[in-house]
């Protein structure tokens, strides 16, 4: 695999030689299992399908499958197991960390095909889909119905269902609805050896035996490829503002966010922050952008959303909350959006960092879980250390103490390379954070696992992937260190 973007620290990666290489025979197995057309070896749809979505990992499988049924994919999975070829599930390919694409010349099972919903409960809210429905096509479906989904990402018009769950994805709404460890009520799983696990119950409370399901919430495909989900999803509720606001440090970001939590309460549903190189990248490199707060060339902006159904009732717990924000001089400047069209604005600033971040250039980032108390002192240093041999920028969920820390260069190098990592991963376990908050481990990260679990912790980790997994087929040289040789 070329990989540009994570340190390995120093180890090599090899190809395992306990997996078979692909011969025609097994193409012809393939093509009875989900038929010639779902078989795909063209050269352009291989390209797109090897290489991740930032551009930093390139795969070489020689063949993608698009699978239409849990029978097809357990019937893959079966004859790969028993034949020792290795397979990465793929949903969007929108990982940022290399998780959905090959390292060297694993099958791809695409489970874009599988995108119908099921059934959808208006009493309970519970929606029952396939995996390889797309996050904003459900969105779409529920707002229909009067509900909507409990994540949003950035990247919801092409990631899929599955593969949010397979990383446990948090998003915009995380500070709301939670985690999906909580939404998710149930899932259908093959696992390595074909079997197909129904868990895909749709009911809250279950305490029968062990929660298995939580098992594959954020397992990146490596301990069996989710098929179906079942998901509590919370009512779309009518009111709803947004904030734009500037601050002068960010103590006073952290100050406004203890505000909101007393003065906005229940109707609080986003609260993210930016600094001001963070703002200046998605000005120049995204079409159409205009800084909502002009004269405030402030070092730091909060997006703060509020959700509810009481427009008049949440209208004024926002001005409360403003009035007090400003009187305290922790916000110098702000604007509420007047219309959607003004909402969507400042939210496209917010998602479309990370696309304007893979405009400028090569771009090393990190997702990281640390103490709010701390969380932007890692970018200062960070600042510090590397001076004008990159852009750094900071940005992320303030709510829930995720940083993303980004840091952007003309080219991928090794040298600067090695003068991020491994000190952000130092850190960050210092600072009793995680080196990974809501994009999971995938290729990127697995050395770097030690830096927030402990040797136990990860130990159990690689007796349950043996335990799943003997011969390790599925999604291979992802998230556990053992891997890296």
């Amino acid at each position: 695999m070329r990989n540009f973007g994570s340190s390995t620290m120093g180890s090599t990666i090899l190809r395992d030689e306990r997996f078979a290489i692909l011969e025609e025979c097994d193409i012809h197995y393939f093509q009875k299992v989900v038929g010639e057309r779902a078989v795909i070896n063209d050269k352009d749809e291989l390209e797109a399908a090897n290489v991740d979505w930032l551009g930093k990992f390139k795969g070489a499988s020689q063949v993608l499958l698009r699978p239409r049924t849990t029978k097809q994919v357990a019937s893959i999975l079966q004859y790969c197991n028993s034949r020792g070829i290795a397979v990465v599930p793929q949903g969007g390919n929108t990982s940022l960390v290399g998780g959905s694409v090959p390292v060297f010349d694993e099958v791809i099972v695409n489970l874009g095909a599988m995108n119908k919903i099921l059934s959808f409960d208006e009493v309970s809210g519970v929606l029952v889909c396939e995996a390889g429905c797309i996050l904003e096509n459900l969105d779409k479906y529920l707002a229909e119905h009067g509900f909507t989904m409990p994540l949003d990402l950035g990247a919801k018009g092409s990631c899929q269902i599955g593969g949010n769950v397979s990383t446990n994805a948090g998003g915009l709404r995380f500070l709301r609805y939670g985690s999906l460890h909580g939404n998710v009520l149930g899932l259908e799983v093959v696992l390595p050896d074909g079997t197909i696990v129904d868990m895909l119950g749709t009911l809250r409370k279950d305490n029968t035996g062990y929660d298995l399901k939580q098992l594959f919430i954020g397992g990146e495909g490596t301990l069996g490829v989710v098929t179906k989900v079942s998901l509590l999803t919370p009512a779309k509720l009518s009111s709803v503002n947004v904030a734009f606001l500037a601050c002068q440090d960010y103590l006073s970001c952290q100050e406004v966010l203890v505000l909101a939590k007393k003065k906005l309460g229940e109707v609080l549903s986003a609260f993210e922050f930016l600094d001001r190189s963070s703002l200046d990248m998605a000005l120049d490199h995204l079409e159409g952008m205009r800084d909502p707060l002009p004269s405030a060339k402030q070092k730091f902006y909060l997006l703060i959303e509020t959700t509810g159904s009481n427009e008049n009732h949440d209208k004024e717990k926002l001005d409360v909350f403003l009035e007090d924000a400003v009187r305290t001089g922790h916000v110098v400047d702000g604007v509420v959006a007047q219309d959607n069209s003004q909402s969507s604005a400042f939210w496209r600033i917010r998602e479309g960092i990370a696309e304007a971040l893979n405009k400028a250039g090569a771009v090393y980032k990190y997702d990281l879980s640390i103490p709010v108390k701390d969380l932007y002192q890692l970018v200062e240093e960070m600042r510090a250390k590397l001076g004008d041999s990159a852009i750094v920028i900071g940005y992320g969920h303030l709510g829930d103490g995720n940083l993303h820390l980004n840091i952007s260069a003309p080219k991928y190098d090794e040298k600067l390379l090695l003068q991020i990592e491994p000190f952000v991963y130092e850190w960050t376990s210092q600072h009793k954070g995680s080196v990974s908050a809501e994009h999971g481990l995938g290729f990127m990260k697995p050395h770097a696992i030690h830096y927030s679990k402990t040797p136990e912790t990860v130990q159990l980790m690689v007796k349950m992937k043996n335990l799943l997994d003997p011969n390790g087929i599925l999604n291979p040289y992802k998230v556990l260190p053992s891997i890296h040789i």
